[in-house]
């Protein structure tokens, strides 16, 4: 097989893909209508690239390429009224949120497309499990070994990625104690976790050439790891976080993975080691199961901090990076989460606990995402 090409791309350019949930407007459980809002859609100029998703209750908004967070938020701000609309002649709704609170997998239909037919076969029953929905942002790189620097490099945050987006509380209809409740189905994938540690594009071409022999992958879409290169795009993608209730936050989180990339870039940091992933699926589980209060243990100090005082510290040294990116207002947002505000877990269990019923729930968030 020839080697993996890595394009080429702007330096800390920005894009970022957001699966979304179609509910009915009747009990708000799912609703597998896909097909007809990308055919309305399809005519529509104003609603953007849009895909279907592995199951026909999902679609996907594909971003354009930004340099800064203001055009992004302009755009999915726009794509979203123009799919609002559409949804509404169409009595759907349209929500954020990284599950659907009660929905059932074993209800759901595969997509009809020739990848997510060969996903259905391969994975059984899990494929149908995977309607979860999640925001995944693209960082862009130079150059190949840039990609794989970052790569490394962004693990030691996914736990902040995942506390900040963390909009999972429910599923299969109970409160899961978890505030990212997503991530618990894509671990039961046997490619999910992190990129191996190679230190350069050329052993990353070793270890691709290996598994592709092997059998076990076919292309770079086979590794559902937390942070991988996309060599098609030119980008690193980060991919834990759960879709946001709101496009704002959802920019605002993107504005985030930007900034860090430029500051990481910038100062080429020294403890990019084998411990990095000794640490990785404990910080992993507490940013899941606890959000802000989780514990995270600092590879390089290898002492415990809260994931919110971290994000706040982490914020803190963006500042510079934020002010030549244009995007403080961004960050100081996702500042305000930590001190009080909360995520949107946060938010769905305050709303379940002033409706009582989980269909209110959904009722509520698509309200939300949709404006």
């Amino acid at each position: 097989m020839p080697a993996l090409e890595f394009q080429t791309s702007t330096a800390f350019s920005l894009g970022v893909e957001l699966e979304l949930m179609l509910v009915n407007t009747k009990d708000y459980n799912l609703a597998p209508d896909a097909d007809d809002l990308l055919r309305r859609a399809a005519r529509d100029a104003n609603a953007g690239e849009l895909k279907p998703e592995i199951t026909q209750s999902m679609i996907e908004i594909n971003s354009s390429v930004h340099a800064h967070y203001e055009p992004l938020l302009t755009e999915l701000r726009t794509t979203r009224d123009a799919l609002a609309a559409h949804a509404r002649q169409m009595n759907v709704a349209i929500a954020g949120g990284g599950t659907h609170p009660f929905q059932k997998w074993r209800d759901r239909k595969i997509y009809p497309t020739e990848r997510f037919k060969s996903v259905s076969e391969k994975y059984g029953f899990l494929a149908k499990q995977f309607t979860v929905f999640g925001q995944h942002v693209h960082v862009g790189c130079v150059n190949a070994d840039d990609a794989i620097y970052l790569c490394h490099a962004f693990a030691r945050y996914v736990p902040h990625f995942i506390a900040l987006a963390a909009s999972s509380p429910f599923y299969q209809g109970v409160d899961t104690a978890f505030d990212s409740s997503r991530l618990s189905v894509v671990n039961a994938f046997p490619l999910s976790g992190t990129i191996p540690f190679v230190r350069d594009w050329t052993e990353f071409n070793r270890y691709f050439d290996t598994m592709y022999d092997l059998g076990i992958v076919e292309s770079m879409k086979d590794f559902y790891w937390d942070v991988r290169p996309k060599p098609e795009f030119g980008t690193v993608e980060i991919r834990v976080c759960d879709t946001p209730l709101t496009v704002d936050r959802a920019a605002q989180i993107a504005a985030y993975a930007q900034a860090l990339g430029r500051r990481l870039w910038a100062e080429r940091v020294d403890w990019i080691t084998p411990d990095l992933y000794l640490v990785h699926s404990y910080n992993r589980f507490q940013a899941c199961r606890h959000g802000f209060e989780g514990v995270l243990i600092d590879p390089a100090t290898r002492q415990p901090v809260s994931i919110g005082e971290d994000i706040r510290t982490t914020l803190s040294g963006l500042a510079p990076h934020a002010a030549d990116l244009e995007s403080a207002s961004a960050l100081d947002a996702l500042a305000g989460l930590t001190t009080g505000e909360g995520n949107d877990a946060a938010w769905l269990r305050k709303t379940y606990a002033a409706t009582t019923t989980l269909p209110d729930v959904v009722r509520q968030q698509a309200a939300r995402w949709m404006g």
